[in-house]
């Protein structure tokens, strides 16, 4: 006996075989799961509990504290999301962890947001690379993109100064809300056609 309610498939076993009706039903079953893109971010920003060691608060708890500085400070809700999620990598890719929770990001929000949680792992040597035999002025490279001080300014405000165990850091709970908007947004919507975030 088969079961009605059983998800359909496609007819091929290599893609060069699909047909147009198998890319429409992939497409068609795709929505559904895009759409809890958001949760399952959430989701794995649980990993960040624990790991990495050395520092005065984990990883989950830094990711919060930057995202309460930035909304403290009246950043918009993509950046406050962004800050939250900045670090998102750090589990799966602490050698370039940036690159992760940038391009999670990217299909939801404006250019700027996207190149600054890219290279925020680079501007935030700035604050301890010399310490380490390297060069803490090598964001220096980018000084003429227009996000670089954006990104100077992400660094010095949140990010840098969240790993304080005494900070009065908001609940994940108050964040899921935001993270449910921006993921809510059409993926490669206008919304990545600008440059800047649309202020909320």
């Amino acid at each position: 006996m088969t079961d009605s309610k059983a998800t359909p498939v496609v007819s091929f076993t290599r893609m060069d075989r699909g047909t147009t009706e198998d890319y429409a039903l992939l497409d068609e079953l795709a929505k559904p799961y895009i759409a809890r893109t958001g949760e399952r971010a959430l989701a794995y920003l649980e990993n960040l509990k624990g790991g990495l060691d050395g520092y005065q608060v984990d990883r989950f708890e830094h990711s919060l504290q930057t995202a309460t500085r930035a909304l403290r400070a009246g950043e918009c809700e993509e950046i406050v999301v962004a800050a939250l999620l900045h670090d998102i990598g750090d589990d799966l890719a602490p050698e370039n962890h940036s690159e992760v929770g940038a391009g999670m990001l990217r299909p939801y929000v404006a250019r700027h947001t996207y190149w600054m949680v890219l290279h925020h792992g680079l501007f935030q040597g700035y604050y301890y690379l010399d310490k380490i035999g390297g060069d803490a002025n090598e964001r220096e490279r980018h000084r003429n993109h227009p996000a670089y001080e954006m990104t100077i300014r992400f660094c010095a405000d949140y990010d840098q100064l969240s790993f304080d165990p005494d900070y009065d850091t908001l609940p994940i709970d108050h964040f899921v809300p935001m993270v449910g908007r921006v993921f809510g947004r059409d993926p490669w919507g206008e919304h990545t056609e600008r440059d800047w975030p649309k202020a909320t």
